[in-house]
């Protein structure tokens, strides 16, 4: 690798050197994360790229979704994350038969004793909460599942025409089986892409899961102390963005994600092959924020072209719709990004 595609990778944006707050920030965070690892890895076995990616997903003030098999820990995983960032925990199970109403919450009529005047009162519902688990958020139909995409993007939930402010920072995370089918309702291409991550939750390995087996059946679960508070939260979330990416990064990032539009004159011949649609420019910014948040959580106050890499996954595999051709050549959209990862340049 020549100097000049060294510094692109990870030379420090110069803007940032004389930045106090950012460094003072980054390296509370990368501290904070050393004790959130420390203490997740108390109650979980392995899955450490997962735990980072919600972490960084939070950080970012973007949402997520699990894909993996039951019995995983996904639910231990989230509620263990909540707990360690002193963050309200809430868990909707999605049914087939769940309502709008059971989500958000619903007008009740109510007599003051007192008056015997009657009033109507709001009852919250669990999305009234910091963390939100959509547990199985494919199994409703989709008039349930968009309950979710008002409060994900404005923070806010509507009943009755009153609009009711949620309390931040706020956090949703969906969890998908992949294995069924039958009585499923995918969510649309549209509303996945308001999720910043899908992340893919996979099997642990053999020392891992013997692990598993020996802790869980022979001692109680760990007692977890929160290491962070909202007030800290919310501040790491503002200092994400005033890392600064250098240009060639960020137009490596960009590049990115053209690439995978079919049909753009010099893309590659493989995207027009197996893609029907590419991502959008929300995907730039998913990519980018999360690469800054990165940086931070490793006591950086520079992205580097790793961090796009590693980010680019995660951001993309949900906004790629693959076509018949795929499907035939067994080509899931996880090898389509990893070839655009090694065939496209990271310098112009």
């Amino acid at each position: 690798m020549d100097q000049s595609a060294q510094q692109q990778r990870g030379q420090q944006a110069p803007e940032n050197r004389g930045d106090p707050q950012v460094t003072a920030m980054a390296e509370m965070v990368a501290a904070a994360h050393r004790k959130i690892s420390e203490q997740v890895g108390r109650v979980i076995v392995g899955q450490r790229q997962v735990i980072d990616l919600i972490v960084l997903a939070l950080l970012c003030q973007g949402h997520c979704i699990l894909e993996g098999v039951p019995g995983l820990a996904k639910t231990l995983m989230i509620s263990s994350i909540a707990r360690l960032l002193g963050l309200e925990f809430g868990r909707v199970q999605f049914t087939p038969d769940l309502m709008p109403s059971d989500i958000t919450g619903t007008e009740i009529l109510e007599e003051d004793r007192t008056t015997g005047k009657r009033h109507m009162r709001f009852v919250p519902g669990p999305i009234f909460a910091n963390v939100i688990l959509a547990d199985e958020i494919n199994r409703t139909p989709p008039k349930t599942q968009s309950a979710l995409l008002q409060a994900m993007q404005e923070y806010q939930v509507t009943v009755a025409g009153e609009h009711y402010q949620l309390d931040r920072p706020y956090f949703v995370l969906g969890t998908q089986n992949p294995i069924e089918s039958e009585g499923t309702y995918p969510l649309p291409e549209a509303q996945l892409d308001r999720f910043m991550f899908k992340i893919k939750v996979d099997y642990p390995n053999l020392d891992e899961e013997i692990e598993i087996a020996q802790t869980t059946t022979s001692q109680d679960p760990a007692d977890l102390q929160p290491v962070l508070s909202k007030d800290d939260i919310m501040k790491m979330q503002k200092i994400v963005r005033k890392v600064i990416v250098a240009r060639p990064v960020a137009e490596y990032a960009v590049r990115l994600v053209r690439a995978t539009r079919p049909g753009v004159e010099g893309n590659p011949d493989f995207v027009s092959r197996y893609v029907t649609w590419g991502a959008g420019p929300r995907a730039c910014q998913a990519i980018l924020l999360g690469s800054k948040a990165r940086a931070l959580l490793d006591g950086r106050t520079n992205v580097s072209i790793d961090d796009v890499q590693f980010i680019t996954p995660p951001v993309l595999r949900h906004r790629l719709v693959t076509n018949f051709t795929a499907e035939s050549e067994n080509i899931s959209t996880d090898d389509v990004i990893e070839r655009l990862i090694q065939k496209l340049p990271e310098t112009t």
